[in-house]
């Protein structure tokens, strides 16, 4: 696994998924204390290489139940509601004593499915995450199962976790399982059962492989089927996702050492997969015209800055698809950061000078250069 060791060095930004199985002793209910505190090492060690680091945690619920004294059955979801309100707090404290010691910094963030699906409200959530990380923070990720309901919840944090790398454009996703990787079949009720240490593609055998998600444990809603989806999700978006047993003292160290792992690889890197998603995907809700100076700017790989926008055609709002025009022809195409409404009102304008015209700000950039492909 000496690829994924140097994979883990190149990369930039890592997201490292937790599990409630992991995090919290199935009998007692309790924070695995000296577990955490090898992981919080690891983590460490990855921002001491120049990696920036998310966490995606799953745990509320399985702490609240035990504080409430819900354990070891099947809670309403009225129930779960409230162990997430009891156990949300009690989890971003453990993760702040943990990572304290190594004086690294924690930011609580809890996500809803809406906020990963509806665009405006994605870009908000991906400037938040990115500004924490600039900022030297490290995001703990939660979904917000406090307000969540089946309708509009993911229900496992394997998906959450890829959607988390797709927002920030992560190069890779570390899964901490109860497993160390896919195999052919499950190899606890298949002895003939392979492990596969590299996956080139996500082909339907391969994706049959999950069998359905994992609903018989006490904590957690995951299984492999969820941690396939993830993997779709991640790769598509230019994440490497790797799966790999948690249950040691320093997984992520281990890792690194060659611990036995299955690595899917993903095709290309963050930011070219962004712009294909962006430039093929998305169907454009209006234009953004543009003069010969954002043209050029455009094509040094810049942002495009009120500055350089002549009009506006269309009704678009903040995070949809707009194409870029420029003499006639359509240039580019981009995640509008401000609505067709307020674009009109700036058009022209400085950056500087947004806030004082709209009595606030969405950014610099009519549309930042990690939101735009060109054509």
């Amino acid at each position: 696994m000496g690829d994924i060791s140097k994979l883990l060095g190149d990369a930039k930004i890592i997201i490292v998924k937790i599990g409630s199985a992991l995090l919290v002793d199935h009998q007692s209910g309790e924070l695995r204390q000296a577990w955490l505190s090898g992981v919080a090492a690891d983590i460490a060690a990855l921002r001491a290489s120049a990696s920036t680091v998310i966490i995606v945690s799953s745990g509320a619920i399985a702490l609240g139940r035990g504080k409430l004294g819900l354990r070891g059955r099947k809670l309403s979801l009225a129930e779960k509601q409230a162990c997430a309100a009891v156990g949300q707090a009690a989890l971003t404290r453990a993760y702040e004593d943990a990572l304290a010691p190594h004086d690294l910094i924690t930011a609580q963030a809890l996500l809803t499915l809406t906020d990963t699906e509806d665009r405006a409200r994605w870009i908000n959530a991906s400037r938040t995450l990115r500004e924490l990380l600039k900022l030297g923070a490290i995001p703990i990720i939660n979904e917000n199962d406090t307000v969540a309901t089946d309708k509009i919840r993911y229900g496992d944090n394997d998906r959450l976790a890829a959607r988390a790398a797709q927002m920030v454009g992560a190069d890779a996703l570390i899964l901490l399982s109860d497993i160390d990787g896919l195999y052919t079949a499950d190899p606890r009720c298949d002895e003939n059962a392979k492990h596969i240490p590299k996956i080139d593609n996500l082909t339907p055998d391969i994706m049959a492989m999950g069998g359905d998600p994992n609903s018989a444990a006490a904590v957690g809603t995951g299984g492999m089927a969820t941690k396939l989806l993830a993997a779709d999700i991640a790769v598509k978006a230019g994440c490497h996702l790797i799966i790999t047993s948690g249950e040691t003292t320093s997984p992520i160290r281990a890792l690194n050492d060659g611990a036995r792992a299955s690595w899917f690889v993903a095709k290309a890197d963050p930011v070219s997969a962004r712009k294909q998603w962006i430039s093929g995907s998305l169907k454009s809700h209006g234009q953004l015209h543009i003069d010969d100076g954002a043209m050029k700017a455009l094509r040094n790989g810049n942002s495009l800055l009120p500055a350089g926008a002549i009009s506006t055609d269309g009704s678009f709002e903040v995070g949809d698809a707009v194409t870029v025009i420029h003499e006639g022809n359509a240039v580019a195409k981009g995640l509008a950061g401000y609505s067709s409404t307020e674009a009109q009102q700036i058009l022209g304008l400085k950056s500087g000078d947004i806030s004082a015209t709209l009595g606030y700000t969405h950014g610099a950039a009519l549309i930042h250069r990690d939101n735009l492909a060109l054509l």
